[in-house]
């Protein structure tokens, strides 16, 4: 499938049949999500991978009893950093150098670059890292039709619950979205045989005039 005609097969899947995603489906949206661009490269997030049944069915009634998240083959937490840390950013500095073959005085743009970020207040640091993620969540959704693998994109959770149940704070994350990927029951799903709604292009997109200036 090409990258339109699976941006119109895809949809928010409301209700799944329980089957697995081969590995090298999930592996490929993996790939998407790990070449996901982010702001400086710097990927100041973390996805966890579910699969285990009885951990699915513990966050069930986190996220409202979704049923997508029992339903589904694998279950993806995006979570982003809590703080950009000194520590963090070495660790970035330290692979851009090993992967581009540079030495720490080449490296210095990219350290200033990221302890930019750093100098924010720190109640930025999240909002900031979380935007990044949802990039990456873009990413694995298309990636996800791509591969005719059915993706439904979660906010509807209670973010402090689920921190707690999976110990993110102990890591320093936080939730942000979850992605549940697995293959439509279309029989039962209310949601399969609509049309998607979807604002005019000429209302979406606009060229702003120059403003005159007196």
């Amino acid at each position: 499938m090409n990258f339109y005609d699976a941006l119109q097969w895809r949809y928010a899947t409301k209700k799944m049949n329980g089957g697995s995603v081969p590995r090298e489906k999930v592996d490929r949206i993996f790939e998407a999500i790990q070449m996901a661009p982010t702001s400086i490269g710097l990927q100041p997030f973390t996805v966890l991978h579910i699969t285990d049944p009885e951990l699915k069915e513990q966050i069930k009634p986190i996220a409202y009893d979704q049923s997508q998240i029992t339903e589904s083959s694998d279950l993806l937490v995006f979570t982003a950093w809590d703080e950009i840390t000194e520590e963090r950013i070495d660790d970035f500095v330290k692979l851009t150098g090993e992967i581009r073959d540079l030495g720490e005085k080449e490296l210095e743009p990219v350290r200033n670059m990221a302890n930019g970020v750093a100098s924010r207040p720190k109640e930025e640091h999240f909002n900031w890292s979380a935007r990044q993620a949802y990039i990456a969540l873009g990413f694995g959704l298309q990636a996800a039709a791509i591969e005719e693998v059915d993706a439904t994109p979660m906010e509807g959770f209670k973010n402090e619950e689920l921190d707690e149940l999976l110990g993110l704070s102990s890591q320093g994350l936080k939730s942000v979205a979850l992605m549940t990927i697995g293959y439509r029951e279309e029989d039962n799903d209310w949601l399969a045989p609509m049309k998607k709604v979807r604002r005019p292009k000429d209302k979406l997109i606009i060229e702003p005039k120059v403003l005159q200036t007196a």
